[in-house]
């Protein structure tokens, strides 16, 4: 399924452009498929041990960012599938990316679990964006008090993992 063109700048807080501009496509299924396939060959160069690495002492090891890109996925996501599936008008909960990264006890798992997880969910989610009809793309809801629309969360999924690729390429 081709996707006509970005989002519009109403199909979320402008916020969340910071990762739907880094999804310069308008075949979002498609560039979710290749960055699938590029990310998983960057994780496997990843070992074990580096994968315990911060670039700061504050900084998120690269188990906690996956983990967090995991988590990220999983609530945008859910996300799409509610709003696509024309949830209703209950606004959405916000998403504390702190809150969940300091009860994931991501260091505590192997590296390839982390990456096996990454997998799974995006198998998932592809199945999901896969399976909507082509007028849920532009269903709108609530989630984190902004109006968002179902397209815009699947833009958001690419961006984010990209927005997080880059980091770890360029800091760690």
């Amino acid at each position: 399924m081709e996707m006509i063109g970005q989002p519009a700048r109403n199909e979320a807080a402008e916020y969340y452009f910071t990762y739907i501009d880094k999804a310069q496509t308008t075949d979002i299924l498609g560039h979710l498929d290749a960055q699938t396939v590029e990310l998983l060959a960057y994780f496997a160069t990843i070992s074990e041990e580096r994968s315990l690495h911060r670039y700061e002492p504050i900084k998120w090891s690269f188990r906690e960012a996956l983990s967090h890109i995991n988590d990220t996925e999983r609530v945008f996501a859910f996300r799409a599938f509610w709003i696509g599936r024309g949830g209703g008008e209950a606004p959405l909960p916000g998403f504390d990316q702190d809150l969940f990264a300091a009860n994931a006890c991501a260091g505590t798992r192997s590296w390839a679990s982390h990456v096996d997880e990454f997998q799974s969910i995006r198998a998932a989610t592809m199945t999901m964006l896969r399976s909507l009809p082509p007028e849920a793309w532009s269903r709108s809801g609530t989630a984190s008090n902004n109006l968002v629309t179902t397209r815009a969360l699947a833009f958001m999924i690419a961006g984010h993992a990209e927005h997080h690729r880059r980091i770890l390429l360029e800091r760690y």
